[in-house]
């Protein structure tokens, strides 16, 4: 007999929360969808979900609430704000939160809601971006209770390649900075060697086949490094997001005692960018830096 998908309600329409619903459609869920912006909402209800009018409303019917947001202080607003889940949720439902957030703060929401309903919290920040999430390829790095992590098993088939539980409430945010320092310098090597290469008079687009299966070889390099020698900087993660992740970093390397020298300076790198009004903008646009140095 066919298992019945789990009743899913997932909150935060973006790029990466918008690539996650339509990937839950696919996989025949019908999930419960609420966004701060509805018109975000128009072409997701058309292919099979249902909108609610709150987050409250939202987590009433659902086992599940799924929420993907730009920080903490968004996600924290929709949790405990008026008609957020807290209102709704009783100890039967889990929340699975695969936004960015702060492994401290991650830890105190999840009690505070613990305390407030006995709603059971997870994180579970996600890495691979919109096209993984809409393949069902993320990794997903979890932190909380086990059990919930089992029940969860529904979610974890359709939208990973793999999901690891990395221990207690806010594990999973631990291990997602670690992932950012690791792909924050690696865009930002990718974009010295994309300049360095066009500047020495190779064509730099056969770099990522040339050094494919050798010690250089990534999957940022196959993806990102065509990026940036095209010039095709659509939006596949924002600067500002990404600085938004190295300020956390930060914030967790000064509390465990971590060097992280390199960091610091790919760190400064972004906030030349946002400074630059470039936010908004794609990662991959720290290129033009390296082209262009006096800019």
């Amino acid at each position: 007999m066919k298992q019945e998908k789990p009743r899913v309600g997932c909150i935060g329409a973006g790029v990466l929360g918008g690539a996650i619903m339509r990937r839950l459609i696919d996989c025949g869920f019908a999930p419960v969808v609420w966004n701060r912006d509805r018109a975000k909402l128009s072409e997701l209800v058309a292919a099979g979900a249902t909108a609610a009018a709150t987050p409250a409303e939202l987590t009433r019917g659902c086992g599940f609430v799924l929420t993907c947001v730009s920080d903490g202080a968004a996600l924290e607003a929709i949790v405990f704000g008026e008609e957020g889940v807290a209102a709704a949720g009783d100890p039967d439902k889990v929340l699975v939160d695969m936004s960015t957030c702060g492994a401290a703060h991650t830890r105190d929401m999840a009690s505070r809601l613990a305390a407030h309903c006995g709603m059971t919290w997870l994180d579970a920040p996600i890495s691979g971006g919109a096209p993984a999430a809409r393949e069902g390829k993320m990794a997903v790095m979890v932190g909380g209770q086990a059990e919930a992590f089992e029940r969860a098993r529904p979610l974890w088939d359709a939208l990973a390649g793999r999901a690891t539980l990395m221990g207690a409430s806010g594990a999973g945010q631990a291990t997602k900075m670690i992932n950012q320092v690791l792909v924050s310098t690696g865009l930002a090597v990718l974009a010295e060697a994309c300049a360095f290469a066009e500047r020495s008079g190779i064509d730099a687009a056969q770099i990522p086949k040339a050094l494919a299966g050798g010690r250089a070889d990534s999957r940022q390099l196959q993806e990102m490094f065509p990026k940036m020698v095209a010039s095709d900087f659509s939006i596949t993660g924002r600067a500002a997001l990404m600085l938004k992740d190295l300020e956390l970093i930060h914030d967790l390397a000064r509390h465990v005692g971590a060097p992280i020298p390199v960091t610091a300076g790919v760190t400064e790198s972004f906030r030349k960018m946002v400074a630059d009004g470039l936010g908004d903008r794609d990662n991959t646009e720290m290129v033009n830096y390296y082209r262009s140095p006096k800019r």
